[in-house]
Order: structure tokens, then C-alpha cells, then sequence
């Protein structure tokens, strides 16, 4: 008879989970066939220093002839942190191994361990977010009020009255772009907006960098305390706030902490600032905020660019001005942002962000910190250890890369268990409330737009160092057919769905600068968009999407279904990536449940088409 001695992911082994607070009950159970005459069973943690503890199992019962159950009740480890794990146990023969074989099964023998995520026990993540539908604005791009000139001449600009028209993208001669190109979207025309986005279901606005900087995407923060004349003033902003809340909207910021611009008050390479910067001023007292290694021209830099000079997050100076009572945090929390998200976090030491995260706090208690993390968030080295982002006093929860990708590779290909296994291995390993609030994007300002990338797939970067992105109309029809079916998982799967702009209404784009064109308005995909104004509804009608647990029932044949189950209520989601139609014979409890998206279901299956879904309610 075959069985499996143990899964990570299944509540009767393993109880509350692989993602626990310090100190809290846990329950593992092991079953093991009769013939290997096992006498006793213990679970090994190990931590990254090399720490080793042995706990005992207990036999608890039979199964059967052949199933031998053994369980292991006890506490979770009281300090935070990632903790390794397998099991052994012992037979006539000698000490057998349990080891981790793929998908949270265990092999008898060698193989990998376990994970445990164990997070502080007073780990205070804000709810607010859950169940609600995020939306990502690159500002100058997204509308334009009423305003007849542009307010402020910066350096290599290039302004635009046609909104629309394409930027100015191609290099110099030294294979370099200096212009910058501004159509003048501000934070008025973001407020004009505000009831278009309500009727998408939106409930948290992210803006990309909002204050002064030299560049149209500003994340070379020239001034941390100003918001850029290009796109209003500090009252504008209060003013989109509290708008924003009449709509049942919050405002999170792009906090961009790692580095300044050159053009900055702060280092001030150019003396825009009157000379007072680091560059400019041996004795300016921003000099110890960055790391020269011969003043002036030989500093370090992010990624070698040198317009974007490192901060260094750990000076007193630094810390004081980002982080104290009347520190940038604040001050913008004071005005009426409800969170942060901040930029490249894992260039960010643990001592800047447990002091941001302290610094939030004390303004606003539930203010939500997300941060920019590329990978898996418990499992991310850096900085030469475990990085402790979500297991508590630093990020709330991050932008949720690994789904991006595993959706937008599902949908292109068929590959359902890559799909499952990319999601299993989230809802693992992340803190329950991390999980529920992370930010499900199929695409952002640093990506390819995904009605692009689901079009005409990934193509080499051409010899002019940019991909324009351009589409034939039939590989624009493709990506908007395959972006409604990604819409679904990213409307369905734990998280928070976030819409990058443009995304709802046909927007297509290659790298930047196209994938940070203007919103079209009155040139909107009317299909498209109502489709997103329908799931956006279904996420506030349907409880499950809050925090239901997720279980996979399928994912075979170019097809996922899963279940979101709640106190309040259960959805079952069907996908079918095949380019053929399919039925999907639904499990019996599912059996006359009501449809709320796709073709109702006949009583024992459900009828879909090629690259489409259903989702079904009870």
C-alpha cells in the first residue's frame, strides 16, 4: 500500500502550520508502515548557526494492518526565525531518516529538510488590506487635470502637451538617454480619477515616487519633504487623501531609502541646492550619508549608476531624518498616507528597517509597510544571513514576484503543477497575515507590460537596448484573452490583487519607457475593463477572498482548480490554460453551488472554454 510518512502542507501532519509565531502549540504527526517495526521517532530542528534539539514522539494509534501513527505535541521555538527540520527514527535494522523529497512530501532516506518561519508572538501586521484590490500609478502617466502649462523647467526635460504621443527613447551617440520625458500627470488629475477607480473595486492606491527628484519616475529623490511641482503641492496631496478615504481608498507611498539622487539637496552634484551638499561640500552635513571612497567623484553608487548615490541607512544623521518624530515616515503618515513601500528592500539593513518599522508604528498603528522582494521573503539571503522581513517588526508583507511569474508561465504554457507548487510553497511558508496582504501583481513599471509579455512571449532585447513592445493585432487579442484568465488567479489566490494602470483597460508596452505609457483615456478596452470592474465586485461579494484557506483539489492537464474556504463562505476556482475547451467534473460537494463568474455548471461538471475560468460560491 502506498502512503506518505509525512507532508508539510497537510493540517493532520503538521498543525497550525509551517509559518508559526514563537512559542506557539504545535502538532506533528508521522505514520510509518508496521513492517519497519519502529520503536522510536524524533523530530530534529536545526538553526542556521548549527544548533541542533531532539524532540520525542509519542505512538498514538493504528490504521489499519499496516499504519503505524506517531505525534509530537510541543511549542514552537521562542526566537524568531528560520528553523530547519527532519525527522528520524529507529527499527531493528539501525536509525532511518525522513527527508524532504519535493512538494512538502517526505522520502525515506537522504534528501533536503524542512522549513519552520517562526515570527515574534506579538507580530502586529495591519488587516486593512485584506480582500481589497490595490492599484499601482506611475503619476506623470496616469491623468492630467485641467492645468495649461508645466510648473517647473528641470534639466533635460522634454514636455509633451500631446498626452500620449511616445517618448523620446532612442540613445545618444555614447548609447546614453538623457531626456526625460514629462506629459504632466499630477495628483489633482489622480483625484479627478478617484471614481473611476471605486468603480474598479480599488480600496488601496500605491503611487510611485511622489516627491521632487530630477527624473520622470523620481526614484532620484531629490527632496524627501517636498512633493514635485511637476505634480503639486503638499496641499494637493492632502487633499487626494482625504478625497481618497471618501472613496474607500488608502494611499500607499514608494519610499525610496537606499539612495538619493545626485541632484538631490543631500548630495547636490550639480549645485541646484546651493553648494551645501555632500559632493559640493567637504564639511556639508550630508557627508557622512554616503560612502565616498575619494571625495568627490569616487562614491558608491547603486548598481554603478552614477546619478543615484548609495545612502548610507545606518548614520545617525540618516536614521534621525527618515525615521525621527519629524522624519520623513511620519511626516507623510501625519498627512494622510496610510503605509509605505519601500524600494529594493533587501538592500536595506535590519537596523533601518526595524527602526522605519518602529517609526511607522508610533505614527499610525495600522499603517502597512510593503517591501520590493524579488524571491521567496523567508527564504531570502542577504547582506551574508537570513533575511527577518516578515517575522515581525519590519515589512508587513512584499510584492509578490514569485506569482507573478508562476501565473503569467501558467497561462503561456499550461504547466498547472508549476502553478500549484509556486502557490503551496507561499501559503507554507508566509505568516498568515503576510499572506493575506501580499501584493499579487502580473506586472509593474520594472516589467514588460503583461498584455505584452502573454502576446508575443519574451523576446532577446534588441540591438537599440530597448523592446518597444510592439504588438500585431493578433498578438494583442491573444494577450488580452490570456490576461483575463491571469486576472482570475490574481483575483482569486491569497493576497491582495494590485492592477498596474492601464493594465484593466489594454494598456501594452515592451521595457521602459513603454511600459509607462499614459493612461488612454477615452480609448479604453471596454471588454477588458468590464471584466475587471466584474472581479472587482466578486472580491467584495465573496468573504472567502478575505482570508479563506487555500486547498488545491487539481492541477493536471493544463488545468488548476482550488478552493478559498472560509467561516463565511467557500469559492471554488476552476483555470483552464489548454487553447481547447474542457469539462471539469466539479467534487461532489461543489454539486449546485451558484455561479459567479464563467459558465454556470450543469449539476456534476462545468462546461470552459479555451483560456478561461469559473468560479463558483456556496
Amino acid at each position: 500500500m502506498h502512503f506518505i510518512p509525512y507532508n508539510s502542507r497537510k493540517k493532520y501532519h503538521l498543525s497550525p502550520g509551517a509559518a508559526v509565531r514563537s512559542g506557539e502549540d504545535m502538532i506533528f504527526r508521522i505514520v510509518l508502515p508496521r513492517s519497519e517495526q519502529c520503536s522510536a521517532v524524533r523530530l530534529i530542528l536545526e538553526t542556521d548557526g548549527g544548533e541542533r534539539e531532539d524532540f520525542s514522539f509519542s505512538w498514538e494509534r493504528m490504521q489499519g494492518e499496516n499504519e503505524e501513527w506517531w505525534r509530537l505535541e510541543t511549542a514552537a521555538p521562542e526566537n524568531a526565525g528560520i528553523v530547519w527540520y527532519f525527522f528520524e527514527y529507529d527499527t531493528p535494522w539501525g536509525t532511518k531518516k525522513l527527508s524532504l523529497e519535493s512538494n512538502g512530501n517526505a522520502v525515506i532516506g537522504e534528501g533536503s529538510r524542512w522549513r519552520l518561519t517562526v515570527c515574534r508572538e506579538n507580530c502586529d501586521t495591519p488587516l486593512w488590506l485584506r480582500g481589497g484590490t490595490m492599484y499601482q500609478i506611475f503619476p506623470d502617466r496616469f491623468c492630467r487635470s485641467g492645468k495649461t502649462s508645466l510648473p517647473e523647467n528641470k534639466p533635460a526635460a522634454e514636455y509633451h502637451s500631446r498626452w500620449g504621443e511616445e517618448p523620446d527613447w532612442e540613445p545618444d551617440s555614447d548609447g546614453k538617454i538623457e531626456k526625460y520625458d514629462f506629459f504632466g500627470g499630477d495628483l489633482k488629475g489622480i483625484e479627478e480619477k478617484l471614481g473611476y477607480l471605486e468603480t474598479l473595486g480599488v480600496t488601496c492606491i500605491y503611487l510611485n515616487p511622489i516627491f521632487s527628484a530630477r527624473s520622470n519616475h523620481r526614484y532620484d529623490t531629490g527632496d524627501y519633504m517636498k512633493i514635485d511641482p511637476m505634480l503639486g503641492t503638499e496641499e494637493d496631496f492632502k487633499s487626494l487623501c482625504k478625497s481618497a478615504e471618501e472613496h474607500g481608498i488608502k494611499i500607499l507611498l514608494d519610499g525610496v531609502f537606499s539612495h538619493t539622487g545626485a541632484d538631490s539637496r543631500y548630495f547636490d552634484k550639480f549645485s541646484s541646492y546651493g553648494g551645501k551638499g555632500a559632493y559640493c561640500d567637504k564639511n556639508s552635513p550630508y557627508r557622512s550619508w554616503y560612502n565616498f571612497r575619494c571625495w568627490p567623484d569616487d562614491y558608491a553608487c547603486w548598481w554603478g549608476v552614477d546619478i543615484l548615490p548609495e545612502l548610507n541607512e545606518t548614520d545617525p544623521g540618516v536614521l534621525a531624518f527618515l525615521t525621527g518624530e519629524n522624519g520623513v515616515a511620519r511626516h507623510w503618515l501625519r498627512l494622510g498616507a496610510s503605509g509605505w513601500r519601500l524600494d529594493v528592500a533587501d538592500e536595506l539593513p535590519d537596523e533601518f528597517l526595524d527602526r522605519f518599522h518602529e517609526a511607522v508604528r508610533k505614527e499610525k498603528k495600522d499603517a502597512f509597510i510593503y517591501g520590493e522582494v524579488w524571491e521567496d521573503a523567508t527564504d531570502k539571503i542577504s547582506y551574508g544571513h537570513h533575511r527577518r522581513y516578515l517575522e515581525g517588526g519590519e515589512l508587513d508583507s512584499v510584492m509578490n514576484y514569485p506569482f507573478a511569474n508562476a501565473v503569467i508561465d501558467f497561462v503561456r504554457t499550461a504547466n498547472a503543477e508549476e502553478l500549484r507548487e509556486c502557490v503551496e510553497n507561499i501559503v507554507e511558508h508566509y505568516p498568515r497575515a503576510s499572506l493575506d496582504t501580499l501584493m499579487n501583481h502580473i506586472g509593474t513599471h520594472d516589467t514588460v507590460r503583461a498584455i505584452t509579455r502573454l502576446g508575443r512571449g519574451d523576446i532577446g532585447r534588441p540591438e537599440n537596448g530597448r523592446d518597444r513592445g510592439i504588438l500585431t493585432e493578433e498578438q494583442y487579442q491573444k494577450g488580452v484573452c490570456l490576461l483575463k484568465l491571469a486576472s482570475v488567479l490574481q483575483f482569486t489566490l491569497p493576497g491582495v490583487p494590485c492592477v498596474y494602470y492601464g493594465d484593466e483597460v489594454g494598456l501594452a508596452g515592451g521595457e521602459d519607457p513603454f511600459n509607462r505609457a499614459c493612461f488612454p483615456w477615452g480609448n479604453e478596452n471596454a471588454e477588458l475593463l468590464d471584466h475587471y470592474r466584474t472581479l472587482g465586485r466578486i472580491r467584495k461579494l465573496c468573504p472567502a477572498f478575505i482570508d479563506g484557506e487555500f486547498n488545491c483539489i487539481s492541477s493536471a492537464l493544463g488545468c488548476i482548480a482550488y478552493e478559498r474556504n472560509s467561516e463565511s463562505g467557500s469559492a471554488l476556482i476552476i483555470a483552464n490554460a489548454n487553447c481547447h475547451g474542457i469539462e471539469y467534473t466539479v467534487p461532489e460537494r461543489w454539486r449546485g453551488a451558484s455561479t459567479l463568474f464563467g459558465s454556470a455548471a450543469d449539476g456534476r461538471s462545468v462546461p470552459l472554454g479555451a483560456y478561461s475560468a469559473a468560479i463558483l460560491y456556496k
